[in-house]
């Protein structure tokens, strides 16, 4: 029966760390999708990156998936979407993928595919703070806060308020505004 009360986010945050901290002898490059993605992946360089050790997070890059999703042709390009910055080479690097909220796995598999136009890189992990199942492509995340099943008529919100603290908010899917569908799934 799916879930009608949220787990809170800074937990679920939390759990994620100690997740992909068990695997410290591993060194990558963090790579955050926009927005949500991109917020947790700052958080996340900055837990787990150390000037003096280098920490498990080496790197820290953003990505853009608008021009990479398979619905482009239906919905276009909204005007408030941001670039991808990967300022570091991705030939060769292993890259840990991270995300707000794991779907269907479009999301994933456009985000990958904008990873390639960078270069090849050794590996891709990915990292979810929640996955809510509804798999749609063979997408499977390595690091995950929490599973969650919801209603399928909600979408999950992934925010952050003006402090940095994230929360988790659910909305019936016809009340989404379009501007909030980077962050709702």
């Amino acid at each position: 029966m799916p879930i009608l009360s949220l787990p809170d986010a800074e937990t679920l945050y939390a759990e994620l760390v100690k997740k992909i901290r068990a695997d410290s002898d591993k060194h990558f490059a963090l790579v955050g999708i926009h927005t949500g993605g991109a917020w947790l992946a700052e958080r996340l360089y900055q837990e787990l990156h150390t000037p003096e050790s280098h920490g498990p997070a080496e790197q820290l890059g953003m990505l853009s998936v608008s021009f990479h999703r398979d619905d482009f042709d239906r919905i276009g390009l909204h005007a408030l979407k941001k670039s991808s910055d990967i300022s570091f080479p991705v030939d060769g690097a292993h890259i840990l993928l991270v995300d707000d909220v794991l779907q269907s796995g479009r999301t994933i598999r456009a985000a990958i595919n904008e990873l390639f136009d960078y270069g090849r890189p050794a590996s891709i992990s990915l990292a979810i703070l929640v996955d809510r199942g509804g798999r749609e492509l063979p997408v499977c995340a390595q690091y995950v806060g929490m599973a969650l099943e919801l209603p399928k008529e909600k979408i999950l919100v992934f925010n952050r308020d003006n402090q940095g603290k994230f929360y988790l908010s659910m909305e019936d899917k016809k009340s989404a505004a379009p501007s909030d569908q980077d962050t709702a799934k």
